[in-house]
């Protein structure tokens, strides 16, 4: 249910408004405004655009800053994983963005309020209008905030792109009526250093292969081995 007040997303997000209206405006989905018969600039998409670019360079300067040895192939990798669809939707859980969303009926029915583009876009509108609202250093203050975690994660190799989601998105669309299996075939090392090895399969044909220091990482690196030799949606 949307709540009649937003201070409470304001104090998840660190950051309180001086113009209320482009909260409300970051919030606002294009089919709420369509419903509506509002403008097109009353809706987030215009605002998401703007928070997509500052959030992806105060990313990459944190991390040019708090790694100044670093090459700039692993610096881009390390920023891709923190500024995915997966990270801003998970940022946007934690501060129950969804509770907030202003969408039309159809998308509401459809569970557009947890859907994670909708939940991801309104995270970068909400960078974009924080930006409005103030300046380039209080936007950096609230982003670093936010992503803190996440970008310690990255920096220590902990932070894993979901490929097993993204994954299933693409062959739930191509095979409604399967799903694909992660088999162990093999384990190897003593126990406190054991790898797992795992294939991906569907329809008894091997997608991708993987191995880990445990079965769920062993399951993402065949699910990212299916998507590099090219499943397509």
């Amino acid at each position: 249910m949307i709540r009649e007040s937003y201070m409470s997303l304001e104090d998840a997000i660190g950051y309180w408004f001086k113009n209320k209206k482009l909260l409300i405006n970051a919030v606002t989905h294009s089919s709420y405004s369509s419903d509506k018969g509002m403008s097109y600039p009353e809706n987030n998409e215009r605002l998401e655009y703007l928070g997509d670019a500052f959030f992806d360079a105060i990313i990459g300067d944190r991390l040019y800053k708090l790694l100044p040895e670093e090459r700039e192939g692993k610096l881009s990798k390390m920023r891709a994983k923190i500024v995915c669809e997966e990270s801003l939707e998970d940022i946007g859980k934690e501060i129950k963005i969804g509770d907030y969303l202003l969408i039309g009926k159809g998308e509401e029915q459809t569970g557009g309020r947890t859907r994670k583009s909708i939940i991801a876009n309104a995270v970068e509108a909400i960078i974009g209008a924080i930006y409005l609202d103030s300046n380039y250093d209080a936007t950096y203050a609230v982003v670093s905030k936010l992503f803190d975690e996440k970008i310690n994660l990255a920096i220590e190799g902990k932070l894993l792109t979901d490929h097993k989601t993204k994954l299933q998105e693409i062959l739930q669309k191509k095979h409604k009526d399967k799903a694909p299996s992660y088999e162990v075939i093999k384990t190897e090392g003593p126990d406190h250093e054991k790898v797992f090895f795992v294939n991906l399969v569907l329809d008894k044909v091997v997608l991708g292969k993987g191995l880990g220091k445990s079965k769920k990482e062993a399951e993402q690196n065949a699910a990212a081995d299916a998507l590099t030799r090219g499943v397509k949606k």
